[in-house]
């Protein structure tokens, strides 16, 4: 006759899966928040990106300078930096590298996102859809 101890009679906890990273830097990027970081008038604990309705592709990416950590953001470390992702957010940026451009006329991050369907032509505003997980 087998006896069944309390631990044994209850179902084992499924094992969560890994959360995925919702974004990635670059080296450029890294070193870009960085300087911002160091050069900010106040202390901040990294930057903020999301995405707003507008533009004439119809959404535009946010980026800026986050003096808090918010309860519902998902925080992203990379690099040696902080990105806080805006939770509105995070389904249209999974899978998205930032990264961090200059050249004679302009600097920018730039946003590598799989989830881009079109842009418009000055490249101030996207199409997004939110990924498939």
């Amino acid at each position: 006759m087998t006896s069944m101890t309390p631990a044994s009679s209850t179902p084992s906890a499924k094992p969560r899966r890994p959360r995925p990273q919702v974004m990635r830097l670059t080296d450029a990027a890294a070193q870009r928040i960085q300087e911002l970081t160091r050069r900010a008038d106040s202390e901040i604990v990294g930057l903020r990106v999301g995405v707003k309705n507008g533009g004439c592709a119809g959404q535009s990416y946010t980026v800026e300078y986050a003096h808090e950590i918010r309860p519902t953001d998902e925080v992203v470390e990379d690099k040696g930096v902080k990105i806080l992702v805006d939770p509105k957010a995070v389904l249209f940026l999974l899978g998205t590298e930032m990264d961090y451009k200059t050249d004679k006329m302009q600097a920018q991050f730039i946003f590598n996102n799989p989830n881009q369907v079109s842009a418009c032509g000055c490249g101030e505003s996207v199409q997004l859809k939110p990924a498939e997980v």
